[in-house]
C-alpha cells in the first residue's frame, strides 16, 4: 500500500476534481433525471394513450425490422388507423441483432418509421431489450405462428447465448450507444425503455444497471424507463422487490409499469407507485378475459394522467387476441369467448366499436375529426 504525504494527498485531490469537473467525464457520467426535471418534462407531454406495436404482417421484432419484410406501407395505414382512435403513442421493440447485421441500414428504417408515425401524430417509445418468450434469436426468414398461440414467435434481446458471454457486452454497448445516440434528440421518441420486463437472472441483474448507464452516456433528451411488472408488486414496501424491482426504481427517470389485473388493482398500483413523485406510464395493461379492459381502466389512467399503453393493436401473426393459457392448450377448434389482447380487426374496424368509442371520446378525439 502507497502512504501519501500532504503534498501528494493535495496533488491527487487537485488531479481528481480536475478529472471529475471534465467534459469528458461529465458527458460519461450523466446522472438521473431529478423529479423535478422528470415532471418538468411530462407537463409538456400530451395524455399519452396508444398500443404496444407490431405491423399486422410480422410476428415479432426482427420481421418488423429487418429490410426483407419492414412494410412502410402497413405502417402507414395502421398509424392512421391508430391517429384516428386518438392515439399518440405507440411502443415499439428493437433488437440488437439488427443492429449487428446491418447498423446504417437499421437507423435508417427506425428514422422512416418515425417519419410515418409522425404523420399521423404519433410518438413512439422505443424498446432497447426484452427478456421474454424465444431465448436463442436468429436473423433471417421468422418461423410462422404456431396455430392457436400467443405470440408464439417473440424473441428475446439480447439472447440467451449473448447473455452468457460477457465477451458479446462491448457489442450490445456499442447497440445501446449507437441506437440512442443517434436518435438522442429526436422530438418523435418519448422515451426509452431500456428492458422489457428483464428476467431475475445474475446476468439481467448485472447488466441492466449497465445499459441505463451507456443509454445515459448518449445524452438523450427522451427519459430512460424499465417497467416494473411482478405479479404481486407492492409498490409500498421492500417486502415484495425483487433486485430487478430496485434497479428499475432506481434508474428510471419515469417510472413505467405493467397491469393486467382488475381497475381496483390498478388503481392501487397507481397509487402506491405516486410515492416517488414522477410521471407515471403504463406501457402495458388490457387482457379482457383477465379483468383489464378499456371502459374500466382507461378512465382511471386519466383521472391519474398515468399514460395508457395497451398491448397490441392490429391483430395478425402475433395472435395476442389470444389468452395465455394457449401455451397450454391451443384454440385451434374454436377461438376464445373474448379477444384477450389487440383492439383491431386486419382491415382497421374495431373489434367492438364501443371500445373504439371510449378511447376517441377519453383522447378527445371525436368523429368528426376521423
Amino acid at each position: 500500500m502507497k502512504c501519501y504525504t500532504k503534498r501528494d494527498t493535495k496533488t491527487l485531490l487537485v488531479t481528481v476534481l480536475v478529472l471529475l469537473l471534465s467534459p469528458a467525464w461529465i458527458k460519461a457520467h450523466a446522472q438521473r433525471w431529478s423529479e423535478a426535471q422528470a415532471n418538468a418534462w411530462y407537463e409538456k407531454q400530451p395524455w399519452l394513450v396508444g398500443g404496444n406495436y407490431v405491423p399486422t404482417n410480422a410476428i415479432n421484432q426482427l420481421e418488423m425490422w429487418q429490410s426483407e419484410t419492414f412494410d412502410p406501407q402497413q405502417i402507414d395505414r395502421e398509424m392512421g388507423w391508430a391517429e384516428g382512435l386518438g392515439m399518440n403513442t405507440m411502443r415499439v421493440f428493437l433488437h440488437d441483432l439488427l443492429w449487428q447485421q446491418d447498423a446504417s441500414g437499421f437507423k435508417q428504417r427506425i428514422d422512416t418509421f418515425l417519419t410515418i408515425a409522425d404523420k399521423h401524430h404519433v410518438h413512439p417509445v422505443l424498446v432497447l431489450f426484452d427478456s421474454c418468450w424465444e431465448a436463442e434469436p436468429k436473423l433471417g426468414p421468422q418461423h410462422p405462428p404456431i396455430p392457436g398461440v400467443h405470440n408464439s414467435g417473440w424473441v428475446q434481446s439480447p439472447g440467451l447465448p449473448a447473455l452468457k458471454d460477457p465477451s458479446q457486452y462491448p457489442r450490445l454497448k456499442e447497440y445501446v450507444h449507437g441506437v440512442v445516440g443517434a436518435f438522442a434528440n429526436d422530438k418523435r421518441i418519448v422515451a426509452w425503455d431500456v428492458w422489457n420486463e428483464p428476467a431475475s437472472s445474475p446476468e439481467v441483474v448485472g447488466l441492466l444497471p449497465q445499459v441505463f448507464a451507456w443509454a445515459r452516456e448518449a445524452h438523450p433528451s427522451q427519459p430512460l424507463t424499465s417497467g416494473t411488472f411482478q405479479q404481486n408488486f407492492t409498490p409500498i414496501g421492500p417486502e415484495k422487490r425483487t433486485p430487478v424491482t430496485e434497479i428499475q426504481l432506481a434508474e428510471s427517470d419515469v417510472l413505467s409499469f405493467h397491469n393486467y389485473s382488475w381497475p381496483e388493482d390498478f388503481e392501487k398500483h397507481v397509487i402506491g407507485l405516486k410515492q416517488y413523485h414522477r410521471p407515471l406510464l403504463c406501457t402495458e395493461y388490457m387482457a379482457r378475459s383477465a379483468g383489464s379492459t378499456f371502459d374500466t381502466v382507461l378512465p382511471i389512467a386519466k383521472k391519474y394522467h398515468v399514460a395508457a399503453i395497451n398491448w397490441g393493436f392490429v391483430v395478425g401473426k402475433t395472435q395476442t387476441n389470444l389468452p395465455w393459457d394457449s401455451w397450454d392448450r391451443p384454440y385451434v377448434r374454436t377461438p376464445p369467448t373474448v379477444w384477450f389482447h389487440d383492439v383491431l380487426h386486419e382491415d382497421g374496424t374495431p373489434y367492438r366499436e364501443r371500445e373504439a368509442e371510449i378511447i376517441r371520446e377519453l383522447t378527445g378525439k371525436t368523429s368528426a375529426q376521423n
